[in-house]
Formats: C-alpha cells, sequence, structure tokens
C-alpha cells in the first residue's frame, strides 16, 4: 500500500507541477507528499524529481519512469474496474480525435470495429492535425503522435512510430541513392511546409537535423506520399503510412543506417480515476491491435 500511494503521489506531483496541488488534490498535506517522494527516489536510488522552491521538473530517468506509473496505475484502474463492474458493457457516446492522415487510416476503421462489438456504444470522431484540448472540447481521449508536451495527461504508449526517408525506384535510378544525411542537399527533398529539417541519429546516437529543400513543399502529407511514389524526390514519411508502398516495391526507403529513434503512438486522456468503461475498453482495443506485430504487417 504504501508503494502504490508513493507511486499515486509522484504522478500527480508531476501532473500538476507541485507538492501543494498533488496535496489538495489527494486531500493530505504537502509534507507527506514530500515524505512518500522522499521515500519512493531512496528505494529506487535514483533522483526523479528537481525540486526548488520556485518549481518541480522530472529528470531523465523521472520521465521514463512517469509513463510507466500511468500505465500501472491506469491497469490497475482498469482491472479493479473489471471486477466491479461484472458483467456491465461499454455503453454511451464517445468522443475521440486523432491526426487527420493517421485517423483516416488506422483509427477510423478501429472504430467501425469496436462498434459492430459494442452496439450500445455510439462514437464521434474528430480527425484533425491540431492539438486539441480534451478538456474544454469535450473529448474522451485522443491519439496523439511524438513527444507528448502535456505531462497533465495519462497517456498509454500503443506503438512506436518509425519515420524514414523514401522514394520511388524511377527516382533513385536517375537521381542516385544518398549514402550519409549530408548527402540530400544534391537531392529533392519533399518539404511538409517550411518544417525546421528531417531528423537522424548521428554515429555518437545524438540526434541531428538537416535542413531540405527543394521545388515542391506541402502542408499535407499524403500529397508527399503520392508525389515521391510519382518520383517527384525524396519524402520523410512514417512508416505507418508507406509500409505497404515499401512491401511492394513502389518506394525505396535510404539512409536507414542513419533513422532517428522511434518516437511514439499514444493514446491520452484527461484523468484516471472514475474513467468511462467506453472509454477504457476502447483504448484497450487500440492497445490490442496496435501492440500485436501482426497489424502492421498486413496493412
Amino acid at each position: 500500500m504504501d508503494q502504490l500511494k508513493q507511486l499515486e503521489s509522484f504522478v500527480s506531483v508531476a501532473q500538476r507541477g507541485s507538492l501543494s496541488a498533488a496535496a489538495r488534490a489527494a486531500g493530505i498535506t504537502p509534507a507527506v507528499v514530500g515524505r512518500r517522494l522522499d521515500a519512493l527516489e531512496q528505494r529506487l536510488g535514483v533522483k526523479l524529481l528537481v525540486r526548488t522552491t520556485r518549481s518541480i521538473s522530472l529528470t531523465f530517468e523521472g520521465s521514463a519512469f512517469l509513463e510507466d506509473c500511468q500505465r500501472v496505475l491506469n491497469d490497475l484502474s482498469n482491472a479493479e474496474a473489471a471486477v466491479s463492474l461484472g458483467g456491465v458493457k461499454p455503453s454511451g457516446h464517445l468522443r475521440i480525435s486523432a491526426p487527420a492522415g493517421f485517423g483516416r487510416r488506422h483509427v477510423a476503421p478501429l472504430v467501425r470495429d469496436f462498434l459492430a462489438a459494442n452496439p450500445e456504444v455510439s462514437c464521434s470522431l474528430d480527425l484533425s492535425d491540431r492539438l486539441v484540448d480534451l478538456a474544454n472540447e469535450g473529448l474522451d481521449c485522443a491519439v496523439r503522435i511524438g513527444e507528448l508536451a502535456d505531462s497533465s495527461l495519462v497517456s498509454v504508449r500503443l506503438a512506436e512510430n518509425r519515420r524514414v526517408v523514401v522514394a520511388s525506384p524511377d527516382y533513385l535510378a536517375r537521381h542516385g541513392v544518398p549514402e550519409t544525411p549530408d548527402d540530400l542537399e544534391q537531392h529533392v527533398c519533399l518539404s511538409l511546409g517550411p518544417q525546421r529539417g528531417w531528423q537522424f541519429s548521428a554515429a555518437d546516437g545524438s540526434q541531428i537535423i538537416v535542413k531540405v529543400g527543394g521545388r515542391l513543399e506541402c502542408n499535407d502529407g499524403a500529397v508527399l506520399h503520392e508525389w515521391a511514389l510519382a518520383g517527384q524526390g525524396l519524402a520523410w514519411r512514417s512508416r505507418w503510412e508507406v509500409g505497404a508502398d515499401l512491401r511492394a516495391g513502389r518506394l525505396v526507403s535510404v539512409l536507414d543506417a542513419h533513422a532517428a529513434a522511434p518516437n511514439g503512438i499514444y493514446a491520452v486522456f484527461p484523468h484516471r480515476r472514475n474513467l468511462a468503461l467506453r472509454v477504457r475498453a476502447f483504448i484497450d482495443h487500440l492497445k490490442g491491435c496496435f501492440g500485436d506485430p501482426a497489424y502492421w504487417a498486413r496493412l
């Protein structure tokens, strides 16, 4: 029980940004929260939080541990709900947000399957590339890709998002194959609008960003995909978008040895306690599908 309270206090402080706010939410004193954090760090043997009189920030180890703690606490809540609810089935209206391209290709079909298995649930799916405000816009959960900036949201990692540089065989036959990121200066690169550059890994494992340019740019990733298929240049795309084309040979990936580390595909929601059964069930549905390697292999 003490260990669980320590985890709950750590997550609450990380989400709310202060011991006082976490203490108010739990109905205890800041001193009790502080003692729990001290005991947790002593038990683990690592520093999780940097605390000053003005602010609290996560250490590198703390950031990684936070994600695991959120998942563990969420799984525990789901297990308790499954026991206490017994035969109750998901019902009601589910409001979901997802990035437009990924949502069309990978979320919408799973929504259809989820509703088929849960006839008492209805759903509104908002496909948009803007960063929606879940609480103020009345959304139950969102699918997000990349780094999560808002630590006040509970997150569940669904899958890895790997990005690759791709081109058509025709383009590579005409222009050659780049061997290093520096070679991109000699190629036509299809840019997603005025983006800051493409990410790669250096020999020491650090991240490097390479500025790219060419005659074509567009703020719609689907258009860049089509241009790459048409032999117009190199594009930096996610494997969930181009995987089928790579397997079919319509596109070829290059610079794989320099690929940046993957980021994540997440489900996020505003709170953990008293989460509606339909929301928990849908997130479990996403986890089950996206966590299965066979799902990505057959697309």
